[in-house]
């Protein structure tokens, strides 16, 4: 570990940096997502460090989460992306391999070389976005999802929740029937509900329980193992509308109406970051202890014990704007990220900082084993120059056997179709 921290040096090497620099003006944009908690320290440290240089001033825009994506593409497509930013690395990755988005600077956020930086983090923290020899991204937060469950829900329905929760997925369907509530075909509590927007992360692991793959190990084909990809179809198609019907994309998002305790939702699958915004949003739920966190389930039949994707958000600098702008983005990012301990108390994610998971109050965390074993059992999330326009595709397909009742097979033919015609054309 450093015996300095990166604060001072960065306190120092901007001190230096302000006497060449001057009076020079910089106007800085920062993009990012929704989160109330990263919201108010954030804000802090951005006045913090235009304390520290008046000369310098931050915008920082927020958007949702599910929309930013879009967004961040078509500001991209015009020219007119934000100086810095953060989005899931599977969005991320493309922009890194189009050479849209600039390499780390080492010497403004305060080290010598790559390798001093490596040195600080968990092994691998940097591969997803390291392209020839140049590192692109600062982590934001590494993080998996696993399944929260509302105790008080499962009682209501006759199951104790520390033995009765789901741990395959075809139990998932029997749990939450129990415990969904209907007015008529309405529902009015879900048992649970799906991350229906990041298919890449919670859905291709399901495929890949059954021995599935999204493109062929050379990456030139798509979709390995029909009878895989099938099965999962026919479990959305069950889980739908028109099966039994348990949830689909058209309700509110699972995670978002969990924390109010309201008796409309009884599990869903989050990450580790959903316990600070418990807190915020309901503090008498966060401290009842009717809450817990179980491993992500997987199928009866599953070869593989895959749990879900674990993926970054990763700080990146818009390769398009001045040198200037650059610099001082990188030396913004590296304040911000110098605090890790009050990132993961505070907002409850998790900057894979050696010095941060050494700790032992790390593990002491809430259910924080729960989330660990599971990114044991996982891996990076599938990453792809088109990762993006896939998971896309993926989207569509699955929904128009949830929500239109297209045989499966149709979709998978269409979906492989889809992805394979944009394989076509990059090789």
């Amino acid at each position: 570990m450093k015996r300095v921290s990166i604060l001072l040096l960065l306190v120092l090497s901007l001190a230096l940096a302000t006497g060449v620099a001057g009076a020079q003006n910089i106007e800085l944009t920062y993009w990012t997502h929704t989160d109330d908690n990263r919201t108010i320290i954030e804000n802090r440290y951005i006045e913090e460090f235009q304390e520290l240089y008046p000369n310098v001033t931050i915008k920082r825009v927020v958007n949702e989460a599910a929309k930013m994506g879009d967004l961040m593409l078509t500001a991209f497509s015009a020219n007119n992306a934000p100086d810095l930013f953060n989005l899931p690395i599977e969005q991320e990755y493309g922009y890194m391999m189009h050479y849209r988005v600039a390499p780390v600077d080492y010497e403004a956020i305060g080290y010598k070389d790559a390798q001093e930086m490596i040195d600080q983090y968990l092994a691998g923290t940097f591969d997803p976005v390291t392209m020839d020899g140049q590192i692109y991204g600062l982590p934001l937060e590494l993080t998996n999802w696993s399944i929260y469950i509302n105790k008080n829900i499962f009682r209501d329905a006759g199951l104790d929740p520390e033995k009765d929760y789901p741990k395959t997925w075809e139990e998932m369907i029997e749990v939450a029937d129990k415990l969904t509530l209907r007015d008529g075909e309405i529902i009015t509590r879900r048992g649970f509900d799906f991350r229906y927007p990041y298919y890449l992360v919670a859905m291709l692991p399901m495929v890949e329980q059954l021995g599935g793959q999204l493109l062929s190990d050379d990456g030139k084909t798509a979709i390995v193992n029909d009878e895989a990809w099938l099965q999962v179809f026919e479990w959305f198609r069950t889980w739908g509308p028109h099966g039994r019907n348990l949830g689909s994309p058209t309700y509110t998002s699972a995670r978002k109406i969990f924390n109010m305790n309201n008796n409309d939702i009884g599990m869903c699958l989050t990450g580790f970051y959903q316990q600070g915004r418990i807190r915020i949003d309901n503090p008498e739920f966060y401290d009842s202890g009717e809450w817990m966190v179980v491993p992500y389930p997987v199928f009866e039949n599953a070869v593989n014990d895959v749990a879900c994707s674990y993926y970054g958000h990763y700080m990146m600098v818009n390769a398009q704007t001045s040198p200037e702008k650059q610099e001082w983005a990188w030396r913004f990012i590296a304040y911000m990220l110098d605090h890790p301990w009050e990132y993961l108390e505070t907002v409850n994610i998790i900057q894979p900082r050696g010095d941060l998971l050494a700790d032992p109050r790390y593990m002491e965390l809430p259910y924080m084993n729960v989330f660990m074993d599971d990114m044991e059992r996982g891996h990076i999330v599938f990453l792809h120059e088109n990762g993006f326009q896939f998971e896309r595709f993926i989207k569509e397909a699955i929904e128009s056997v949830m929500l239109s009742n297209m045989p499966s097979e149709e979709a998978l033919d269409i979906l492989r179709e889809r992805i394979q015609e944009v394989l076509d054309d990059q090789y």
